[in-house]
């Protein structure tokens, strides 16, 4: 008995304790992906700190597929966290052999998807720092994305410290050749959304162009909140913006007291959303967001429905909208 006591105390914690670590960094990371996740099914915005993570959030980096690229990460993080507790539901005593040959076969699974989420997290890293703070320095970090990358490499160096690893140039040769394989495959999944960002860092951009077409309900009511005074102010990379466009449709939206803030943006009018920016701040005590609506001196964020959008107004004009009350 003294005999196993001491074995037991000679193995290093981290082996003892590294499975079970490495599952609640996974479930943490899931739980921040839902989260996001959730946002973007229900087109609300991310609490967070700063506007980065917006920005980054509904930009075209945030699509994979046209799905959310959150779903993935979801999945990601949920399969590791049933590599690292799968072995637990064996009993060690009655099935002694089947519990060593899965926890030996889940620390492979393990370890190559930390190392697939690693290079895919460093990859956005890059877009994050190159694309969004280079340009708007702390404006441009989004913290959900930061926490994903050190849940993402903290569970790689568990993976690959957690255990006796009995070849470790084997291992290595092996997790190089799964980071080379996830790195070409991110790069050829995002080659079409960087050259669609390229396109859009031009001087003039309009954004996406709006598909829904209107009715007559919805072309009066852009021109009652343009004769009243409304704005909507927003950014042409914001998709939330632009699904409050195609609720308006296209003949409607040329009515839309639209304020462009996005500096690369067509018309661009920076420095009349920058003065909006304290205002709005000052009423909501929350970070200026898009698309912000500005109705009879009070502030509403996010994308509004047309319903409430005429209550808000006083609009007292026709209201069976084609495209969603």
């Amino acid at each position: 008995m003294s005999s196993l006591l001491n074995r037991r105390r000679n193995v290093p914690w981290i082996h003892r304790w590294s499975r079970q670590i490495i599952g609640a960094i996974a479930l943490a990371g899931a739980a921040n992906t839902a989260y996001l996740l959730i946002n973007k099914l229900s087109k609300t915005v991310a609490v967070c700190p700063t506007n980065g993570c917006e920005r980054v959030l509904e930009s075209p980096y945030a699509t994979v597929f046209g799905l959310p690229l959150s779903l993935f990460g979801l999945l990601a993080y949920l399969g590791m966290a049933v590599f690292a507790f799968s072995p637990f539901l064996i009993n060690p005593e009655t099935n002694k052999s089947l519990r060593l040959s899965a926890e030996k076969l889940t620390w492979w699974f393990l370890f190559l998807g930390a190392t697939a989420m690693t290079v895919f997290s460093g990859y956005l890293m890059y877009i994050m720092t190159s694309q969004f703070v280079a340009k708007f320095g702390i404006e441009g970090v989004c913290y959900y994305c930061v926490a994903s990358a050190i849940f993402a490499f903290s569970m790689f160096a568990l993976a690959l410290a957690g255990r006796d690893w009995s070849d470790i140039g084997q291992l290595l040769f092996t997790g190089a050749i799964a980071g080379m394989i996830t790195l070409i495959a991110t790069l050829a999944v995002y080659a079409p959304t960087n050259a669609q960002i390229a396109g859009q860092d031009q001087p003039g951009t309009v954004g996406i162009p709006v598909v829904n077409t209107s009715s007559q309900a919805e072309i009066e009511l852009a021109k009652y909140l343009k004769q009243n005074g409304a704005k909507m102010y927003g950014a042409y990379w914001c998709s939330h913006c632009h699904d409050q466009k195609e609720l308006f449709g296209q003949e409607a939206v040329k009515e839309l007291p639209y304020i462009e803030c996005a500096e690369a943006g067509g018309t661009s009018l920076t420095d009349q959303c920058k003065q909006a920016a304290t205002r709005i701040e000052e009423q909501t005590k929350q970070p200026f967001g898009f698309p912000t609506w500005e109705i009879n001196g009070k502030f509403y964020s996010g994308t509004q429905s047309l319903t409430d959008l005429a209550k808000n107004s006083g609009y007292q004009g026709p209201l069976n909208f084609k495209n969603g009350a």
